[in-house]
């Protein structure tokens, strides 16, 4: 079965910068693409970026240009890192495994 686990979401002042992580237990990480998603308050969830298993990357028009997607397929991990972040990127992000969400990790942006 396969699980996700992210970290590094915190509070941080607008123009700051965050890196998030989602470590992939269980599968052939390095065979899928992988993706992160936001939920802000009162809004659907929403795909951010994503990441091929060859390494093709694809951004919300929102973040282009601020955010990066990456991966380590030695680590089974994803990353977001996330510069010159606004008020309105505050939400829960997910990241996203084919058939499987983790849990979410809070990024709070505010003055």
């Amino acid at each position: 079965q396969v699980q996700l686990v992210e970290s590094g979401g915190g509070l941080v002042q607008p123009g700051g910068s965050l890196r998030l992580s989602c470590a992939v237990s269980g599968s052939i990480f390095s065979m899928f693409a992988m993706g992160w998603y936001r939920q802000g308050p009162g809004k659907q969830r929403e795909l951010v970026a994503s990441i091929t298993s060859g390494g093709t990357t694809t951004y919300a028009d929102s973040v282009k240009g601020r955010f990066t997607i990456s991966r380590d397929n030695g680590k089974n991990t994803v990353y977001l890192q996330m510069n010159s972040l606004k008020l309105e990127d505050t939400a829960v992000y997910y990241c996203r495994f084919p058939g499987t969400w983790g849990q979410g990790t809070q990024v709070t942006v505010s003055s």
